[in-house]
């Protein structure tokens, strides 16, 4: 349907504005679900207000997103195909993004408005599967060959781990804690509006600034890829390569020639699109990469299609190190040039790590308060201590914080829930079922809803014969 469009056309760079609008706000939907866990606990207590709580929550998340790095963000979007990434003709990516902000802002929303702790994780990654598979089905490509599963193992293997971890290592410290402590306001229930004493605000006050640096380090990251596909839709000649690249941009070629034979051997059934664009590479010259005042659209093309190449050489390189018939060696010099081809179209300037760590402390102060609510008094049968908070908060930044720095995708919604519940069960308070329930409902049912809902829009909008 959108593939009949004109590239340069008004409806498409329109649509293209509404994707950046729909990203943006999905960011805020970030904010709604998992910023919202790291407020929770000082927000509840009252040991902050609602605004510098908030306030504070997202300088933290900024500086984890600057420090953190965007490993996490790229290992999301490698999920998807080369040819969805970046179609070969240079044509925007429209169908796919409005395939994925739809699928991932509806569920966001949908499960925040029941007020429900739902991860934006599984909705971001639900989508892009959901892509992946309408792709595989439209390339007449079996989803063996056709989605990258080891990715996606990976990433979901992260993702299952992470909150049973959060559920034991919580509940075992708050376990110790009441075996240290015994008595007093650590764990007692907040009464009124009344604020804990000073030591114990400045404990909670430190766990929240641990989890929101730790959620920068991850789920602050992970809209920074999709900002950028839309981005460089809008504006391809400025941003389809990083100029900034430096030695990757001058190696390119040189690099491009040395993946020439690994692709060859051990690439998979799109190896020979590989092998082309490993060719076309060959020809590749730095200032290729750098935006001039005044440039034709077949140089914009051409460097859109750039970017392709090399998103194409890098996915036969993965597919290298994963072929069991590769030699150790082979699989070492395919991971290495990996590592230095991937600077020219896996960076984020800096203003768009600004813009995703603002989004998510705007959505966190718009729709903070279901959310603090679940957490503190729907989830437990008695409402959350301080010292329970404290305790979730504390394993959570190291689980989140520690992925983040790995480039591996958790969810801070399920580490702190499943923490929070943890803690609920070792103080010996129990859970609401019924509330669980609900909450394992959303995380069981996100992954098929969102792979659904994305792929069959996918489907629709980029098959030629609609």
């Amino acid at each position: 349907m959108l593939i009949h469009m004109m590239p340069s056309s008004d409806v498409v760079i329109a649509m293209l504005v509404v994707c950046f609008i729909m990203v943006l706000l999905f960011e805020a939907t970030n904010g709604f679900h998992d910023t919202s866990n790291a407020v929770a606990t000082v927000i509840y207590t009252n040991t902050l207000k609602p605004v510098p709580a908030v306030i504070w929550s997202g300088i933290m998340n900024f500086i984890g997103v600057l420090v953190g790095g965007i490993a996490v963000a790229y290992a999301l979007v490698e999920i998807l195909p080369p040819d969805v990434l970046t179609p070969p003709n240079g044509a925007p990516a429209l169908p796919m993004l409005v395939s994925i902000f739809v699928s991932a802002l509806f569920w966001n929303i949908l499960t925040w408005a029941f007020g429900i702790p739902n991860s934006s994780s599984h909705c971001i990654i639900g989508s892009l599967v959901g892509v992946a598979c309408a792709d595989a089905i439209l390339q007449s490509r079996s989803l063996s060959q056709g989605v990258d599963w080891q990715q996606i193992r990976t990433v979901l293997i992260g993702l299952a781990i992470s909150p049973v971890l959060g559920f034991v290592l919580a509940g075992g410290l708050y376990g110790i804690l009441r075996l240290v402590v015994r008595r007093g306001e650590l764990l007692e229930p907040p009464e009124g509006d009344k604020p804990p004493v000073w030591w114990l605000r400045g404990l909670l006050v430190l766990t929240c600034t641990s989890v929101s640096f730790s959620h920068g380090t991850n789920d602050g990251q992970k809209s920074i890829g999709l900002i950028m596909l839309t981005v460089i839709g809008l504006l391809p000649a400025t941003f389809a390569l990083n100029p900034h690249a430096g030695p990757a941009l001058q190696q390119l070629s040189a690099n491009a020639r040395i993946a020439e034979p690994l692709i060859a051997s051990y690439g998979d059934d799109r190896k020979q699109a590989g092998l082309d664009a490993a060719k076309a590479l060959e020809g590749f010259k730095p200032a290729d990469a750098t935006s001039a005042l005044t440039e034709t659209p077949a140089q914009v093309q051409l460097r859109t299609q750039r970017r392709g190449q090399v998103f194409a050489v890098l996915s036969q390189l993965k597919h290298v190190t994963e072929n069991p018939a590769a030699s150790k060696a082979d699989k070492a010099k395919a991971k290495s040039l990996r590592k230095v081809m991937g600077p020219p179209v896996q960076y984020a300037p800096i203003w768009v790590r600004v813009l995703s760590a603002l989004c998510l402390g705007i959505g966190t102060m718009v729709g903070y308060k279901r959310v603090v609510r679940t957490l503190g008094e729907r989830l437990g049968k008695s409402h959350m201590t301080p010292g329970q908070g404290a305790s979730a908060e504390l394993i959570g930044s190291i689980l989140i914080g520690t992925a983040g720095f790995t480039g591996l995708p958790v969810s801070t919604t399920h580490i702190i829930t499943s923490g929070i519940a943890g803690t609920m069960v070792s103080g010996g308070q129990g859970v609401e079922r019924g509330m669980l329930l609900r909450i394992a409902a959303a995380w069981v049912f996100t992954l098929p809803a969102t792979m659904l809902i994305a792929g069959g829009l996918f489907y629709v909008l980029d098959n030629p014969h609609f």
